[in-house]
């Protein structure tokens, strides 16, 4: 176990496999027959080469973005993740965002005269009503779908813009745009795409400049795709629009980031998938890696490198 899992989890791997916790050696043979990590351990060509015996890695999360997995499979290692783990946290997450951005709320916090009450209640007067808006997803996978679903229960309109076309049982009835529609005709745009290469810089000028002019913009996919200079300009030049991001490139957030200096981006530390439940969930990854080990075959194979990955 190269990083820490929750603790039942733990026990639950130690009661069938030998296990060892620790990062990976930075250089000599690997000798473990499978790995479990989380997000700062890299599995590439370089460790493959070092270990030998590796027959499963272990993935606690969703992303795959530290795993190499065609090189994984190309040596006959198997790799497994937990792509259900996260979604209600991520769902709640993005959809309490939304809320906050769109109805201000302020606390009593003394005894107040009439005069007083109606001065702490006249800024709190919501602009926009959720039932009025579009909800645009980039991306339908589990999270996505998800989304979609609950955004809709409440009584947003909703798109989205996926690589493939999403029945519409799965997708709670949203229609099927292409990107321009979606930033274009959105009030909400959450983006969930996956960590393939070719998503870095996604959702750049050409798209940006589609959005409306009070947009709210939310991810918590990952921090390359969006292009924080141009997501900077855009801010700038639309005061009344909000960009709303969980995820970031590089993390820890660095110093020379333009969106740190812009009053409309709100940065956050990468909480989204952060509830009890959701990081248990993902550490019960254990199971797949011993059925792997065991010659059985594991309920969550990762994708293949040219599936679609939309989370």
């Amino acid at each position: 176990m190269c990083e820490p899992i929750a603790p039942a989890a733990c026990d639950w791997l130690g009661r069938h496999v030998d296990t060892r916790e620790g990062p990976l050696p930075p250089r000599g043979a690997i000798e473990a027959d499978g790995l479990v990590l989380r997000t700062h351990t890299r599995v590439d060509r370089e460790v493959l080469d070092r270990a030998l015996q590796l027959r499963v890695v272990g993935r606690a999360g969703v992303g795959l973005d530290n795993v190499d997995v065609t090189a994984c499979r190309t040596r006959g290692v198997e790799v497994v993740y937990a792509p259900e783990a996260n979604t209600q946290a991520v769902v709640e997450y993005t959809m309490t965002i939304v809320a906050d951005a769109l109805r201000p709320r302020t606390r009593v916090q003394a005894s107040l005269d009439h005069t007083q009450w109606a001065a702490l209640r006249a800024p709190a007067l919501a602009a926009r009503q959720m039932d009025t808006l579009v909800f645009g997803v980039l991306g339908c996978g589990r999270i996505g779908r998800r989304l979609l679903r609950v955004a809709r229960s409440i009584g947003f309109e909703t798109c989205y813009c996926d690589l493939r076309e999403i029945p519409p049982e799965a997708r709670g009835s949203a229609r099927s745009v292409d990107a321009r529609t979606l930033f274009a005709s959105s009030d909400v745009v959450s983006i969930h795409v996956d960590g393939r290469a070719s998503n870095r810089d996604f959702v750049s000028t050409s798209l940006l400049n589609c959005m409306k002019d009070n947009v709210i913009l939310v991810n918590t996919s990952r921090g390359f795709v969006v292009d924080n200079v141009a997501l900077a300009e855009f801010l700038e030049g639309h005061t009344n629009a909000q960009a709303h991001l969980d995820v970031h490139e590089p993390e820890p957030i660095a110093a020379d980031n333009p969106l740190l200096a812009t009053p409309n981006a709100w940065l956050y530390p990468h909480l989204a998938a952060r509830t009890a439940t959701a990081l248990e969930s993902m550490s019960w990854v254990v199971r797949d890696v011993v059925a792997v080990l065991e010659d059985r075959a594991p309920r969550f194979p990762a994708p293949d490198l040219g599936a679609p990955l939309s989370e």
